[in-house]
């Protein structure tokens, strides 16, 4: 694509203008990382750190922000100059990328379909997949090899099921869910009832899992159906690899949660938080919308505090958290001040003797 192109397709996908500084009428035709672009290639700037790369980067062309000072750049390379530089990076990877077919249109032979479930117009379903009693699939779902969809579940229109995705009874899925290779939606939650003899009774998982539009889950999550009513993740939530989420949680809309994260059962996470990787929240407590909780941290009780912060083990408000550290760094300081001051006391004791 010629550069007056681009400017023209990120202006209508950004939906606000594009300044370009440069040759209307070069040629990209790769996307690059900055560090390996080279001659007709487009890379991007979003993070301050990479800023030394306008004077030495020799790709063709940046995507920047508006707020970069861009006197410094490496004379000849063409400028993009938007709002959000990792977001029309975004696009333009889009743009780019040819479609790599996966799965063949309609249905393989060799799956297996129940005479009660109902597949809408433009379904594909791949070699070897199950699809139960009384399921129905919407249109333009695609269920790729080897995944199995149980009995009176529900899918929407334009879902992509990669290989290998079981699909508990009566799960409940939205429009546009895309769930990745491995991931269990809807198994049995983590319920036993210890009994007088030291054993334990496993309680009856009778809810479902209900999962809305446009959520993205990595591959070989789990997500577990409630004990009785429903676990729920909400429209627009992104969830990485390797994530537990426990009976009856509810996840709130556009909420991020990254790999390894584990959340026990019962609680409640708001619409628009950010969980970083390997954190880990006790059962049934709430947390506020707009919270970040950084990685490796332990929650054990609600936070409700709109758009807090929050780190550490046990998790605590990062200005909290941040204080403790700084004095924990001054510990060892302090232990030698007591060691003296102990000495001392102890000559002005035995003197007074």
């Amino acid at each position: 694509m010629r550069a007056n192109e681009i400017k023209d397709y990120l202006s209508e996908k950004l939906g606000s203008s594009v300044d370009y500084f440069g040759d209307p009428t070069l040629e990209l035709s790769k996307l690059a990382k900055i560090e390996e672009a080279g001659y007709g290639e487009i890379s991007f700037i979003s993070n301050p750190k990479y800023e030394k790369f306008l004077t030495t980067t020799e790709a063709s062309a940046l995507i920047v922000s508006k707020d970069l000072k861009i006197e410094s750049a490496r004379p000849g390379l063409g400028l993009f100059q938007v709002d959000d530089a990792y977001l029309a990076f975004v696009f333009l990877l889009e743009k780019f990328t040819p479609p790599i077919e996966l799965i063949r249109n309609g249905i393989s032979p060799s799956s297996f379909i129940h005479p009660s479930a109902i597949l809408a117009d433009g379904v594909s379903v791949g070699e070897n997949a199950f699809i139960g009693e009384n399921v129905r699939i919407g249109r333009n779902t695609r269920i790729f090899q080897n995944s199995v969809i149980l009995a009176g579940s529900l899918l929407g229109e334009d879902c992509t099921i990669y290989p290998n995705v079981t699909i508990y009874h009566g799960s409940k899925i939205g429009h546009r869910v895309t769930i990745h290779s491995g991931a269990v939606i809807g198994a049995d939650g983590f319920g036993f009832a210890p009994r007088s003899d030291g054993r334990y009774h496993k309680i009856p998982q009778i809810g479902i899992v209900r999962i809305g539009n446009d959520v993205e889950i990595g591959a070989n999550t789990t997500i577990d159906r409630a004990t009785i009513t429903e676990t729920v993740i909400e429209d627009g939530v992104k969830i990485d690899n390797l994530v537990q989420i426990g009976h009856n949680c509810k996840i709130g809309k556009n909420t991020v949660i990254a790999g390894q994260v584990g959340i026990s059962g019962s609680t409640k996470i708001g619409e628009n938080c950010l969980l970083g990787g390997q954190v880990g929240l006790v059962g049934h407590i709430e947390i506020g919308n707009k919270i970040t909780i950084g990685s490796k941290a332990g929650v054990a009780k609600s936070f409700l505090n709109e758009g807090e912060s929050l780190r550490g083990i046990p998790a605590r408000p990062i200005r909290h958290q941040l204080r403790q550290e700084a004095l924990l760094g001054k510990l060892a300081d302090l232990i030698e001040t007591v060691k003296v001051m102990q000495k001392e006391l102890d000559e002005l004791k035995s003197k007074s003797t």
